[in-house]
Order: C-alpha cells, then sequence, then structure tokens
C-alpha cells in the first residue's frame, strides 16, 4: 500500500507516468539522507533508514508504516516500536490526538516484552517513554519539558551519536518558554545542528529543525540558509516545501513563501495529506494578502472548502479553516464581513477563538458594541475552557484577543482614554510571547492595531511609533507600512512618509487595481 501511494505521489509531482517504479524503491533520494544505526537485520535497517527519512520531514503516517514493515523484517526489532511510538505523536510542536497517545503507549508497552540487543536502543525507548507517562493525567507542555530532560541524558550519554543530538536539539525547541526572549533553548540547539549540518548537508532533520529553531524575529535570519537548503534536500516531502516559508515569513520575503507553499500545497494534495496541505494554504493567504493580491487569497480561501480527509483534533488543519477567512476580512478592514463569520464548529477551544475574535474586532469597528460583547463574552469562556485543561499559551493567546476587542468596544462607546490604555496592555501581552508555529500570524497584529487607534485619535507620533515597531517584529506587512506612512505624513515627517509609501508602492507591484490604499500611495508620490 504504502509503495502504491508514494508512485502517485511523485508521478503527480513529477509530472510522469504512474507506470514508474514505486517511489519507496526510486525515490528516497528525494528526501535526503539519513543512517540511524540499530541491531537489525539488514533489510530492516534499510527500512529504518527509510523510516527516519519520513520522520525528520513530519512525514508521520508514512514512517509509520514503514517502521511497522520493520518489524514484519525483523521481529526482534525492538527500536522499530520507538520509531512507530514517535511517529504516533505527529508533529512535536503540537498536542497530539488523544487516541495517538493510547496508541503510542501501547506500542511502547509492547517495546518492553521484546529483547532490545543494544543499551543505546533501549535507552531511545526509555527516554521516548516520558512522552507517554501518565499522558491521560499530564498537560502536553509537562510532559515535553520532562521529554527534553531525557533526551539532554541521552545527548550526554552518547555524544557521538548524530542521531540523539537532532532529536535533543528539536526537544530544546520544542520545550523552550514562549516568554523567554533571549532564545536560550533555541540557540543552544540551533549551535548543536550547525556543527552537523556541515558533515551531514542532505540530512532532511537538520535543516528542518534549525528552520524551527530560528523562527523567531530577531535570529529569523540566521535561518534563511537551511531554509533555502531543505526544499532542495526533500523536494518529494510537502513539509519539506512548506518549512522555508516560516522563514520567508519572519524576514517578510512574501514572494518567496507564495512559492514555497505553492509547492507544499501540490504535493500535500497529491499524497492526501489534508493537513499540510490547509497548513501550507493559510500561510499562502498571509503572504498574498501582504501583496495586496487579495483575489488570490481569495481563491485559495474557496479552495480549502475542498479539502476534506483532515483531523479535526489535530490543530494545523482546523486553524488554517477558521483563521484564512477571518485574517481575509480583519487585514482588509472588511468589518462588515467579519463580523458576519461563521464559527466552525471544532473540539478545539483556540480555534473557534479566532473567529469569536475577528467577529468581536468586526463589529466593534463596525459600531455595534453589543454585538461584540456577546462574542467577547464568548472568548472568556474559551479561555477559562483552555485555562481549565492547563493550556497555557493559547489561554494567553485569546486572553489577548478579548483585551483586544475589549479596547475596540471601549472606543465605540466613546472611552477613548480606556480604550488605549486596554489596546496598549494587549499589544504588550502580545509582544511578551511568541506566535506559534502552527500559524503565519495573528489575524493582525495587536501593536498594530494600537497603531490604528492612536492615529484615528490624531496622536500621529506615537502612531508611528507603534507602527514601526510592529515593523521591526514583522518586517514587510502591509498594513504597518500604509499606518506608518499615514502617521508620518500627518505629522510632517515628509522623509518618512515618501519611505514608507515607496515601501507600499513596491511591495504591491503586483496587486489588485481595487486596492485603494496602493493608489493613495502611488497619488502621494507622484504629488512628489
Amino acid at each position: 500500500m504504502i509503495k502504491t501511494s508514494f508512485a502517485i505521489a511523485a508521478g503527480l509531482a513529477a509530472g510522469i507516468s504512474l507506470a514508474q517504479p514505486a517511489f519507496a524503491q526510486s525515490g528516497d533520494e528525494k528526501l535526503g539522507t539519513v543512517h540511524f544505526e540499530t541491531s537489525c537485520k539488514p533489510e530492516a535497517q534499510k527500512l529504518f533508514n527509510r523510516g527516519m527519512l519520513y520522520q525528520h520531514s513530519f512525514w508521520y503516517r508514512a514512517s509509520q508504516r514503514v517502521f511497522e514493515d520493520v518489524l514484519k523484517a525483523d521481529p526482534e526489532c525492538g527500536i522499530a516500536d520507538w520509531g512507530i511510538a514517535l511517529s504516533l505523536l505527529w508533529n512535536p510542536h503540537v498536542p497530539p490526538p488523544a487516541k495517538n497517545l493510547a496508541e503510542g503507549a501501547a506500542v511502547l508497552a509492547n517495546a518492553k516484552g521484546i529483547v532490545v540487543k543494544t543499551q543505546r536502543e533501549r535507552d531511545y525507548i526509555d527516554a521516548l517513554g516520558v512522552m507517554y507517562t501518565d499522558y491521560d493525567k499530564l498537560d502536553h507542555r509537562t510532559r515535553i519539558q520532562a521529554y527534553a530532560k531525557a533526551m539532554e541524558q541521552l545527548a550526554q550519554r552518547y555524544p557521538n551519536d548524530d542521531e540523539a543530538q537532532i532529536h535533543y536539539a528539536l526537544a530544546l525547541n520544542t520545550s523552550a518558554s514562549p516568554v523567554d526572549k533571549t532564545y536560550a533553548n533555541q540557540l543552544k540547539g540551533a549551535a548543536i545542528l550547525e556543527i552537523i549540518a556541515k558533515r551531514q548537508p542532505r540530512h532532511p532533520g537538520v535543516a528542518h529543525y534549525l528552520i524551527h529553531l530560528y523562527d523567531y524575529p530577531p535570529i529569523a535570519e540566521k535561518g534563511l540558509e537551511a531554509a533555502r537548503r531543505y526544499a532542495k534536500i526533500a523536494p518529494a516531502s510537502a513539509h519539506a516545501q512548506h518549512m522555508p516559508s516560516h522563514i520567508f515569513t519572519r524576514v517578510g520575503s512574501w514572494s518567496e513563501s507564495i512559492a514555497s507553499n505553492v509547492e507544499a500545497a501540490r504535493v500535500a494534495k497529491a499524497g492526501k495529506e489534508s493537513n499540510d496541505e490547509l497548513h501550507a494554504m493559510d500561510y499562502l493567504v498571509y503572504a498574498y494578502l501582504q501583496l495586496g493580491q487579495d483575489d488570490k487569497a481569495r481563491a485559495v480561501i474557496d479552495d480549502m472548502t475542498k479539502v476534506t480527509s483532515f483531523t479535526e483534533t489535530f490543530l494545523p488543519g482546523p486553524y488554517a479553516l477558521a483563521a484564512s477567512p477571518a485574517r481575509y476580512a480583519v487585514e482588509r478592514g472588511d468589518w462588515k464581513a467579519a463580523a458576519e463569520l461563521q464559527v466552525r464548529p471544532s473540539p478545539l477551544a483556540n480555534v473557534q477563538a479566532i473567529t469569536y475574535f475577528a467577529r468581536a474586532l468586526g463589529a466593534a469597528r463596525s459600531g455595534n458594541a453589543e454585538a461584540a460583547k456577546v462574542d467577547i463574552a464568548k472568548l472568556a469562556e474559551l479561555r477559562d475552557k483552555l485555562r481549565d485543561t492547563k493550556d497555557t499559551y493559547w489561554s494567553e493567546q485569546v486572553d489577548i484577543q478579548q483585551q483586544a476587542a475589549t479596547a475596540w468596544v471601549l472606543y465605540t462607546d466613546g472611552q477613548y482614554d480606556d480604550a488605549l490604555k486596554a489596546m496598549s496592555a494587549a499589544a504588550d501581552a502580545e509582544d511578551r510571547t511568541e506566535k506559534h508555529p502552527v500559524t503565519p500570524g495573528v489575524l493582525k497584529p495587536a501593536r498594530e492595531l494600537y497603531g490604528v487607534m492612536l492615529l484615528e485619535r490624531g496622536m500621529v507620533n506615537d502612531a508611528l511609533i507603534a507602527f514601526e515597531a510592529t515593523l521591526k517584529k514583522e518586517p514587510n506587512r502591509l498594513g504597518a507600512y500604509v499606518g506608518a506612512a499615514k502617521a508620518a505624513e500627518r505629522s510632517g515627517d515628509k522623509t518618512k512618509a515618501r519611505h514608507y509609501y515607496e515601501k507600499i508602492v513596491a511591495i504591491t507591484d503586483g496587486a489588485d487595481t481595487t486596492q485603494a490604499e496602493v493608489a493613495g500611495a502611488r497619488a502621494y508620490l507622484r504629488k512628489l
């Protein structure tokens, strides 16, 4: 089965006949190079390396099937159970579905009944077991932090084992505190991988995890080399085509992000990886909106509604379906459309919150404070639900959404001083955290919203500071450029006004003709 599905994916990706040899037989070179030493039989070892190729590019279903084949080739290959359990965790930046945790725990329990031939392999199994211990009692963050400590011990025990170092580096990132602005964990992990990259330049995990480790505003440019390398290492992997756009988004390279995600969505669709397809499409929508290409963004959103067979309890797919239509309305300032968004049913509270936030913001900006208050109350309910499940990160994000929406209700009610204080506090709270890897960005940065509020109150110098702070954190955002240009113009700073209007014109060279902000920028420059 696996060979047939990969043959289809490879054939579609290359535009060739499906009579070509099966992908798993002929296309491993399209996923990079990995050797994970085991004590298993030669044929099982070969299969295990293949499984690791898929795993390092987060191709979980494929890796799981291959590790299952390893056990068929060598029933005494206990480390294959480690591979299966690792695959069942899916993306380590996101809590896996409860069903996967139950299955993975059972697999590891089975591994304990197999005579593992080396202490190293037993140590790998025991370290991963930490992720599954009391999975039904302990929250994901507690377990991922415990796992990082276990991987640190494993890496120290086997300093010459690159795979141990690579998995430890990844665990440093997934366990990092979202409020640590020194990025100590991330830089430590990156330092480990940069060394390995020199001796294993075609290892997909090294390039992949370097992108994740550098996926933060102050250090994002350090990830450009890995970003451009990873897609070439693993052209057959949808995730490998998408991941470079994490860095491209951070540095505001929208054309590169679009190219990355067009290919990622295509490969994911061919391989029937619906979560990866939707994830790439959300990044596409975000990038198109930054270039003023609203029609293309709308077309992607329409295509997203046709994607099926994704997992409702696994964050990337449901998040993308909620976020893209919401960001399409909010980024464009279509407040009526934002207020009328329909909340898509989801078991994930943080996914529902996206739409409620957009609705609240849209209602408040449309002058309907009462309607906004209803949605804000729902945000509070969802925040408390997340707190009850000890989801600190997402409960804080929803709390920030509630703060921002409340600030605009105060503004609508004419309580301008209170509104500015509330919006400033929301912006400060957002600046203390980091965006989640599942998203290219929030619907609209709180600092940018604060700038809009300041600008509307005539506080142009403060507004300019807010917009410039947004651009420092999130380069080349169209909305922040527009706000900065208007603030500079109204403050009488012709030099900065010209600079930002030129930025608007440059970034929107291929924008839709209906873009009023772009037309205004061109008109301003013509007058100079």
